[in-house]
């Protein structure tokens, strides 16, 4: 049975939402497969790309470039160390404290946001 792109979309997005944690690309893919799933690895980041382009999902970038995805509605942003890869999540999103709208302009709507600090952790940071 061929599923349309409708049909493939919203299994990426049941899978995403269903996750507790972002998912790149192939675990995603790996995911549908162990479900029985019938897709494959291109078409799974060709619709990624087109829901990232509707405002449906939100995609963080790691040091390492990997790449991560989350349902839109899931608003966590991370601070990543560039030395170790480890990310943690940051308590609140400081994009929505600052008001967004203020600084929109007329005509423009957004859709989602992304806010990605790369630094060094505390472990990896050099003795003083």
């Amino acid at each position: 049975m061929v599923l349309s792109s409708a049909t493939r979309q919203n299994l990426l997005l049941d899978v995403l939402r269903s996750s507790e944690e972002e998912l790149s690309g192939q675990a995603l893919h790996s995911r549908i497969k162990a479900e029985g799933g019938a897709i494959g690895l291109a078409t799974v980041y060709r619709h990624l790309r087109s829901l990232q382009q509707q405002g449906q999902v939100r995609c963080r970038h790691l040091a390492n470039g990997e790449a991560l995805y989350a349902p839109r509605e899931r608003d966590v942003h991370h601070l990543t160390c560039v030395e170790c890869g480890s990310s943690s999540a940051l308590a609140q999103c400081p994009v929505e404290q600052q008001s967004l709208s203020i600084h929109t302009p007329t005509g423009f709507t957004p859709l989602f946001h992304t806010l990605e600090v790369f630094g060094i952790c505390a472990n990896c940071k050099p003795a003083s």
